[in-house]
């Protein structure tokens, strides 16, 4: 499946309670139930461009995480307010 992880990414967080996150997994077996994995390039740049434009938050260890530098275990949020 070839969809749009930034649809995906937004449309599993607009289901959730504010202020709840998702893993980039879950974004991931949105869009390839089967081949998941190979999605998760896909969905971390989505996120890193909606990061960047202010419609998302990535967080680490439940903070806010640098866009453009993160490293290791994410999980994305809407931003709060």
């Amino acid at each position: 499946m070839s969809g749009d992880p930034e649809a995906a990414i937004l449309g599993l967080l607009a289901e959730l309670p504010a202020g709840k996150s998702i893993s980039p997994e879950e974004a991931a077996r949105a869009l390839d139930p089967e081949g998941w994995r190979r999605q998760l390039g896909r969905v971390r740049a989505a996120a890193v461009g909606l990061a960047r434009q202010g419609k998302l938050v990535i967080t680490r260890h439940g903070k806010p995480a640098d866009p453009d530098s993160f490293k290791g275990v994410y999980r994305l949020k809407l931003p709060e307010g």
